[in-house]
């Protein structure tokens, strides 16, 4: 009966344990924006889903004047490299490309591949990263649940290529 009593109080001790830090949010990085800390996680799909890109365009809404000019010029014209990041698995490092003021690249320099998972969770992490980028114009991104690390160091990349596309 000892023993009985012993192992349930094991178990429910361990399911309780668990369910606590199933629900911990995990550490960021102090050098993170607060957006990024503070949105939601995308998780990644069980299975490899085929990505398709979408090309979109705009057409101005309001009229051409300094003012409208100057605040769809947000970055100097060119490409520019951020720093190299430690991202624990290896290092990531983002050269965006500015066109007409506005980020319309993203390339990964480098990125964690020398491990199978590393390759596998990069592939579905690497194009949401970039496509978020280039739609918000900046580097408040949301981090990707299961590419943690890539998705800071991203974010750290992305915005030392930013403050050099600003002058």
């Amino acid at each position: 009966m000892k023993k009985l009593f012993i192992s349930i109080f094991a178990v429910l001790s361990l399911v309780a344990y668990s369910l606590f830090y199933r629900n911990q949010t995990p550490k960021v990085s102090p050098n993170l924006s607060a957006k990024s800390i503070q949105t939601p996680t995308k998780t990644l799909p069980a299975q490899s889903q085929p990505t398709q890109s979408a090309s979109i365009t705009s057409t101005p809404l309001l009229p051409t004047t300094p003012l409208t000019k100057a605040l769809s010029s947000l970055y100097k014209d060119g490409s520019y490299t951020g720093d190299t990041v430690d991202a624990y698995y290896g290092n990531v490092q983002v050269q965006i490309t500015v066109t007409r003021g506005k980020i319309s690249d993203v390339q990964f320099l480098q990125y964690p591949n020398d491990r199978s998972t590393s390759v596998y969770i990069n592939s579905q992490a690497m194009p949401d990263l970039k496509q978020e980028a280039i739609q918000d114009q900046n580097a408040n991104v949301d981090i990707i649940s299961g590419a943690t690390f890539t998705s800071q160091a991203f974010v750290q990349s992305l915005i030392s290529a930013i403050d050099k596309a600003k002058g």
